[in-house]
């Protein structure tokens, strides 16, 4: 018998519907099988603040499709992009719920990149760099504008001093500083005192708010022979703007490293893992005046006992480094005390030291 015409259109039509639904299927499947391409994104976004890191804040986000090893390498921009929170924890570990979440110094703009495993990221950077070489994602956001936040700054022997109050890495781990571990007495000492709040110690630093460049720096510092293992005192120039990794500095350091038996203090031109760049040298009980003469390829150091320098006084140390001196650039003085490894010596008491007058000679 002949099909009649509706029989034909519905197998037909039939037909299309299951070769319609079939290439849906298909195509649903090898779409399955490609991967997203993985992303980053910035959900909570500090303060701006375009004078500098002053103060942490945290920064919170996504990494959608991260692979397992991968990690986010966060940068605040203050001038150039600087890696945070610190430049020894460059990394932010992505939790199973595909969020990240870590604290950040202040800068105007924030960036968060998704890496691969073993990237090297830079510590200080003019550019962000682009997708590819170990970068798979990156994300930008600008911070949100606030009311501008305002240093401390003391007087201390004819210069203005700003107080630090960010976290730093120095000495290898990170230290929390608060003002209130810095002032002047009536005489106009500097008073710099490192010890415990709610289980978290706070240190103590102040760096001139203007560079002097090449001269003598001196500092006159009264007894350090209380210093427990862990306290250190930095005196010392340092550009902390400085666009690339090389450290600007030069060092009087006061401090046995962690070690009780140790000498407990030290000239350096960074970086210090060069064993030339190193004095270190035994600083006894009392008044101590530490000098820095600095000129175009010469680092000069002198220690004397007592707070004058003159051809009576009795030398302490010296030494001079004529190899890797660093030009001037945007370099301040700074003093800071702060805690070596203060986790390793859990005997650790609250330190405080005195500096009598600070001296700059062009």
């Amino acid at each position: 018998m002949k099909p009649s015409p509706y029989t034909s259109s519905f197998k037909m039509h039939r037909s299309n519907t299951l070769l319609v639904f079939v290439s849906v299927v298909l195509s649903a499947c090898n779409s399955s099988n490609v991967p997203l391409k993985p992303n980053v994104q910035i959900t909570l976004v500090p303060a701006a603040n375009p004078g500098g890191p002053v103060e942490l804040d945290f920064i919170e986000g996504l990494a959608n499709g991260a692979k397992p090893g991968q990690q986010i390498v966060l940068y605040a921009r203050s001038g150039i992009w600087w890696i945070q929170p610190f430049a020894n924890q460059p990394f932010t570990k992505i939790q199973p719920d595909s969020t990240w979440r870590n604290s950040t110094h202040l800068g105007t703009d924030y960036a968060a990149i998704l890496v691969e495993p073993g990237f090297h990221p830079a510590t200080k950077l003019t550019t962000l760099p682009a997708e590819g070489n170990g970068v798979v994602a990156i994300a930008t956001a600008t911070g949100k504008p606030v009311a501008p936040i305002v240093s401390k700054v003391i007087h201390f022997s004819g210069y203005d001093w700003r107080v630090r109050n960010a976290a730093s890495d120095r000495g290898g781990q990170p230290n929390s500083y608060d003002p209130s571990n810095v002032w002047t007495d009536k005489n106009g000492y500097l008073h710099l005192r490192m010890e415990e709040h709610d289980g978290i110690w706070t240190c103590a630093e102040v760096s001139l708010t203007r560079s002097l460049g090449y001269g003598s720096y001196i500092f006159v510092v009264q007894d350090i022979s209380h210093f427990g293992p862990s306290a250190a005192l930095g005196l010392y120039t340092n550009d902390d703007f400085r666009p690339d990794d090389i450290r600007n500095e030069l060092d009087i350091e006061l401090s046995r490293w962690g070690i009780a038996d140790n000498k407990n203090a030290q000239y350096v031109v960074q970086p210090f893992y060069i064993p030339e760049n190193v004095s270190r040298f035994m600083a006894p009980a009392g008044v101590l005046t530490h000098m820095l003469r600095w000129e175009s390829g010469r680092a000069s150091f002198k220690t004397v006992r007592g707070s004058v320098i003159g051809p009576r006084t009795a030398t302490v140390s010296e030494h001079v480094f004529t190899s890797g001196v660093p030009t001037p650039a945007k370099e301040t003085a700074h003093m800071g005390l702060y805690s070596y490894r203060h986790s390793q010596s859990p005997s650790q008491q609250p330190v405080e030291v005195v500096i009598e007058k600070f001296e700059f000679l062009p």
